[in-house]
């Protein structure tokens, strides 16, 4: 070990680069050398996230620690107005924030972080009297997100406040129904940079004709920057005109409102207006077989959390054929769905799926994908006694490790499995 300290640091710092943040932050533990040399070198903290609850065990030295690192992105629990005091003076740098079940109704201290960029407030506790709070940062804030939030402020006051967020490339309001905002385009009159939106759609039955046509294009009739729309608890009526305003979109996700849906498909209408989408997600609403048939030739990654039957992917795999990436989840038994994916799908690069109720020989059917390079197993769990239900251990059965080895012996180590979700800490969690 003496010897092995004694080479030189860059190499060290070399090897490091390779750990992800967990075995960074174990092998900071074995001795002082590789403390320092980790906590003194930012890069290999580059996109790190740390989350921070209870601000009374912190010390000193664990303050420094991070601000040795240069850490940028943060997530606060069960936070309050003199915790972003405290966070302001040790990390003043701090450019992604995450607000989780705050406590206060207001965050005025926001003001203190001067390279803020990304601001998600999700799960309060305590009612937000207004959004006064954003108004200092106008002029850096790129995305916002507001989630789960009580607001006791009219929602013209929501509209004027996120209005003033100019710079604006990223939108997600989700709440549960009690904003009553008519249509998006005064919104995005404002956001003219504006490239992602998730809005929660609960209130709308009929989407009305101005509702995506801000009032810069209304008259000559351009297109949005918006390349990227989620909807949440969607069930509205729509038609292509009201759409016409969407044609650079190339990622469209639709959370529906309702498991059974209505008689009408408006999943149809929103497919024929976006012949150039790139990337769709469905979760819910109407079983494939409604709308397989307008799917875009375009489309290089779909998401499907809905009920399909194997006959559906075939109309896909027509009408998709350069399909890359493919998350599947049909709430009917996959069972049967699996080993035809290489068939139908021979260019996919990445596959997310469930493994359980799939046999072992159509788990390994796939590696017959001659391009796959990422596998993700989506129920990367079991119960070690079936008579014992409540009994569920969270991580990978040993017969799914044995899988996993088994594929990867078979593909040479070509394809990457992921037996975990890897989610930014600072994202939403309702898509």
């Amino acid at each position: 070990m003496p010897s092995l300290l004694q080479l030189p640091a860059e190499l060290w710092l070399q090897v490091f680069s390779f750990l992800s943040w967990r075995d960074k932050l174990s092998v900071r533990c074995t001795c002082s050398l590789f403390r320092h040399l980790l906590d003194r070198s930012p890069l290999l903290w580059r996109d790190f996230s740390v989350v921070l609850r209870h601000f009374s065990r912190y010390n000193r030295s664990f303050w420094r620690s991070l601000a040795q690192r240069h850490v940028g992105r943060v997530s606060v629990r069960s936070g309050k107005r003199k915790h972003l005091r405290e966070l302001s003076t040790w990390l003043p740098v701090l450019h992604a924030l995450r607000l989780d079940d705050w406590r206060e109704g207001g965050a005025d201290e926001l003001k203190l972080f001067h390279q803020l960029q990304r601001l998600s407030v999700t799960s309060c506790s305590a009612p937000l009297k207004n959004l006064d709070f954003l108004l200092p940062l106008s002029h850096q804030l790129t995305e916002l997100s507001l989630c789960n939030v009580q607001l006791t402020c009219p929602a013209s006051h929501v509209l004027d406040a996120v209005s003033q967020l100019t710079h604006l490339t990223s939108l997600v309001l989700h709440h549960d129904g009690s904003l009553r905002i008519p249509t998006l385009s005064g919104v995005l009159t404002h956001l003219t940079e504006l490239k992602h939106l998730s809005w929660t759609m609960i209130t709308y039955r009929t989407l009305s004709r101005d509702f995506f046509s801000p009032a810069h294009l209304s008259a000559g009739g351009g297109t949005l920057q918006l390349s990227d729309l989620q909807l949440l608890n969607y069930d509205a009526g729509v038609t292509q005109e009201v759409l016409q305003p969407l044609s650079r979109l190339r990622s469209l996700s639709v959370f529906h409102l309702y498991s059974v849906p209505g008689p009408t498909c408006h999943l149809r209408t929103w497919l024929t207006s976006l012949p150039q989408l790139r990337s769709l997600s469905v979760h819910g609403g109407h079983p494939l077989a409604a709308y397989a048939d307008f799917l875009p030739s375009s489309l290089l990654s779909l998401t499907l959390c809905v009920d399909l039957q194997p006959e559906d992917l075939q109309v896909v795999s027509l009408r998709a054929p350069q399909l890359e990436h493919l998350h599947l989840e049909p709430w009917s038994s996959s069972s049967n769905l699996v080993r035809l994916l290489p068939q139908l799908f021979p260019h996919l690069r990445t596959l997310r799926i469930r493994h359980y109720h799939v046999s072992d020989d159509d788990f390994l059917w796939l590696r017959q994908l001659r391009r796959l390079d990422t596998l993700e197993v989506l129920d990367s769990y079991y119960r070690p006694d079936p008579t014992d239900p409540s009994w569920v251990v969270y991580e990978p059965s040993p017969r799914l490790l044995r899988l996993i080895s088994e594929l990867q012996a078979v593909t040479d180590h070509r394809v990457r499995v992921i037996t975990s979700s890897h989610r930014d800490p600072l994202t939403c969690l309702c898509v």
